[in-house]
């Protein structure tokens, strides 16, 4: 699935093609007609199958709001052959995958994070040079409730 594409936005001919391949590659739904092939996430599936309160081969999820179910009226021919057409097979290893996701999402992380300390930066730099600040009247209120000292005081304190 692409980067920029959640669960909730895959759009229904995706999700009719899936249904019709899943269909096709079931030995009871392939004999079927009529058929309701629920989609969901992988951590939204339950597993209390552990403490026994569930048969085999039966399953429950966290929120049903996040299950999708595609009704399959009956196997289309055309969509199952286009789709075998391209397939490719290959072995994948799962948990190498996921170690170069979660750096390259770990890289792009800190990528941002300077990016974002430098553009802070910059912008300090930036307010240090600007004279808007250079007479600011806070400070200014802050010398005025101070008693102003005189020539002589000032001299003193000088030497």
């Amino acid at each position: 699935m692409p980067d920029n594409m959640t669960f909730e936005t895959i759009p229904e001919a995706l999700l009719t093609d899936c249904a019709q391949l899943v269909k096709a590659n079931s030995i009871e739904g392939n004999k079927k007609d009529n058929l309701t092939v629920i989609f969901t996430p992988a951590d939204n599936l339950k597993e209390s199958q552990k403490t026994g309160d569930m048969a085999v081969g039966q399953v429950s999820f966290h929120n049903d709001k996040r299950v999708k179910r595609v009704h399959v009226a009956k196997r289309e021919n055309p969509i199952v052959n286009r789709l075998n057409k391209t397939k490719v097979e290959r072995v994948v290893d799962h948990e190498q995958e996921r170690i170069e996701r979660l750096k390259a999402e770990h890289a792009l992380r800190r990528q941002r994070k300077a990016d974002l300390e430098l553009a802070r930066q910059r912008e300090a730099e930036k307010a240090a040079r600007s004279y808007d600040s250079l007479f600011n009247v806070e400070e200014d209120e802050d010398e005025a409730s101070q008693p102003r000292k005189t020539v002589k005081e000032l001299e003193d304190d000088f030497m």
